[in-house]
């Protein structure tokens, strides 16, 4: 009978031990799910919060293209308007005012290409790489860096509307670090589309050290990467102090 008593105790241990485990192996899924459903309304709220921030820049830059086109631009027409009317009225300043008006109509031209290159609405009823191409031929002319650009053409490829927008402000943003912080000589612009689309920017200048927290949090970078992630794209960024910067965008690979 004691025997049998002790059996029974064991038992009821062992279930005990069993419900235990069971009840702590349910709490600790329960806890796992929550995390996983907290983390993924952090990143669908982060997604939004980035959406957000982009859509509101491209709004900006569309408003400053138009107020380009419209005012600045306007202005500058009326102003060569003058400058012409002055040189018919008093021919013997043609020589003096000739400087000036070729200088006005320079300016005007180099607003046009910096409205048009703000403007989402051109970039979106055009190819990208040829609006990359077009740019490209515009720095070159306004400015005294070297600039090379390849792009190996093995058919034509499809982009959406926003992969048009987002891949070419991370161009311009990548060109903009490039004059603007780089102090680079030679810049070179290569694009792929096969096997997947891929962009790369490379410059001979200064680089940085990418462990510095001013980098890592540089809204210039930030914005780059956001875009990115928003179109599925992957930037890689490679920099040392002294050698140089690379920035290669590229088409995450899509798997079934």
């Amino acid at each position: 009978m004691t025997n049998y008593r002790i059996a029974i105790g064991i038992v009821i241990g062992l279930l005990f031990i069993c419900l235990a485990v069971l009840f702590c192996v349910l709490l600790i899924k329960l806890y796992i799910k929550k995390i996983k459903e907290y983390n993924a309304k952090e990143v669908a709220f982060q997604k939004t919060v980035s959406q957000t921030i982009i859509e509101t820049q491209e709004q900006v830059l569309q408003n400053i293209s138009q107020d380009l086109h419209d005012d600045a631009g306007q202005q500058l027409t009326y102003i060569n308007f003058q400058l012409e009317n002055l040189k018919l009225d008093s021919p013997e300043l043609k020589n003096t005012l000739e400087p000036l008006s070729q200088s006005v109509n320079q300016l005007s031209q180099t607003i046009r290409g910096i409205s048009h290159g703000l403007n989402n609405q051109l970039v979106m009823q055009q190819d990208v790489i040829k609006a990359i191409a077009a740019e490209v031929k515009r720095l070159q002319k306004n400015t005294k860096t070297s600039l090379s650009y390849s792009f190996e053409e093995l058919g034509k490829k499809e982009f959406t509307v926003n992969e048009k927008i987002f891949i070419y402000r991370i161009f311009q943003e990548c060109m903009n670090n490039c004059f603007k912080h780089a102090k680079a000589s030679e810049i070179k612009i290569s694009i792929s589309i096969r096997p997947q689309f891929e962009m790369k920017i490379e410059d001979n200048g200064q680089g940085f050290n990418q462990d510095k927290t001013a980098v890592k949090t540089s809204l210039g970078l930030t914005n780059m990467k956001a875009r990115a992630q928003s179109i599925n794209y992957q930037l890689v960024l490679t920099s040392n102090p002294g050698l140089g910067t690379t920035i290669t965008l590229t088409e995450n690979t899509k798997t079934d």
